[in-house]
């Protein structure tokens, strides 16, 4: 069990929408203290008996391209076994060998390697723009470039190379198909709109397509967009993966090196910023998605108590009445009984029950401190 009490993260909860590595990107929010939700919205499918790949193979092969272009390490392995299951494993590796051939990233590069080749040149970002302004700079006019797609079409990399003058061959490894298991991607969706989650993670384009493709399904999309342009950060590990988010008008946060590391680092920045900070009784109280941190210290909230403590929060002071709070709840009744009884749980778990007053006969509000009370009440 990973400790979630301490760390920048500790107190949010972060959805994970990645197929490859997530459990790698899961341990790294983990160990900053995120209570994580996993959710792979797609698989990845081998194209080892696809007649596309084939017929590119054979192509390359008899009419070899001056430039190779390798994206993925699962990706370039898996065209080399296949080529090797049809008795074309040699062939293909020769033509390579007498390519120029670019790697997208370190492991790439170490699957060129492994295959017995050396790779021409790899950027240090990771990033296929890199790899595009250094073909572009260099000229691509007439040149046969063959690129080895990633389950995703490589939006506006295919299409620059081509309007350069460059005849591009595309060969498809792998396809992304949506998961075989669709519960936790709907589990995951339901906890969007129920605001259950802080921020999603996407690694790839096709995962976020495929997000919101299942929303459509479930008649969820624009309550779905409407989560994700209010509450819930949607944090992307490049440009290329944010832009089906941009084009439904999603603002997303990526970090400069497009690596799972940098994007956790980002998020332990991003998600303690977003968070509400009041002075409140003596006490610095920050509001998280599942925790509230009572000067430093992490203190768990049960849902209802979050929800009522949020609603209190709405006008910091200001007395919010049973009837409001009851509304405030989820899957709330018509008993204001039940506004007792979650306050009681939340005093409790706040660990200080002097942070919120009863006033009676009219409701509860937070003990503002005086001097931030006026600042709210002019505001």
């Amino acid at each position: 069990m990973v400790d979630t009490q301490h760390g920048p993260l500790a107190g949010f909860t972060v959805g994970v929408t990645a197929a490859r590595r997530a459990d790698e990107l899961g341990a790294l929010l983990q160990r900053r203290g995120a209570a994580v939700v996993q959710a792979p919205a797609l698989r990845i499918v081998p194209l080892a008996n696809d007649g596309e790949l084939l017929s590119a193979t054979k192509e390359l092969i008899d009419e070899p391209p001056h430039i190779v272009i390798a994206t993925t390490a699962i990706g370039f392995r898996g065209w080399v076994e296949a080529a090797d299951g049809w008795g074309l494993g040699e062939s293909l590796l020769a033509r390579l060998a007498a390519t120029e051939l670019l790697a997208r990233g370190p492991k790439a590069k170490g699957a060129i390697r492994a295959a017995g080749l050396t790779e021409e040149w790899s950027p240090s970002s990771d990033s296929m723009a890199e790899v595009l302004d250094r073909l572009l700079e260099q000229g691509v006019e007439g040149r046969r470039i063959a690129v080895q797609l990633h389950g995703e079409p490589l939006p506006g990399f295919v299409e620059a190379l081509r309007a350069g003058g460059a005849q591009v061959v595309g060969v498809p490894v792998y396809r992304w198909l949506p998961p075989e298991d669709l519960g936790p991607l709907d589990r995951l969706l339901d906890l969007t709109l129920t605001r259950g989650v802080d921020a999603l993670t996407f690694t790839s384009a096709p995962a976020a397509a495929s997000l919101f493709s299942r929303a459509e399904e479930r008649g969820q999309l624009t309550e779905l967009l409407r989560a994700l342009d209010r509450d819930v950060l949607a944090a992307c590990v490049g440009p290329v993966t944010a832009l089906p988010l941009q084009a439904r008008g999603i603002k997303t946060v990526s970090p400069e090196r497009f690596r799972l590391g940098p994007l956790v680092q980002l998020l332990c920045c991003e998600l303690p910023a977003r968070a509400r900070a009041l002075p409140i009784a003596g006490r610095r109280v920050e509001i998280r998605g599942h925790a509230v941190l009572v000067d430093g210290e992490v203190r768990p909230v049960p849902p209802a108590g979050m929800s009522l403590l949020r609603a209190l929060a709405q006008q910091p002071g200001w007395v919010v009445s049973r009837a409001d709070l009851l509304r405030a709840l989820p899957g709330s009744g018509t008993d204001e009984h039940a506004v007792e009884t979650a306050m009681t749980r939340l005093r409790t778990a706040l660990g200080a029950p002097k942070l919120i007053q009863t006033v009676v006969k009219r409701g509860y509000r937070l003990a503002l401190d005086p001097a931030a009370d006026a600042k709210y009440a002019d505001g």
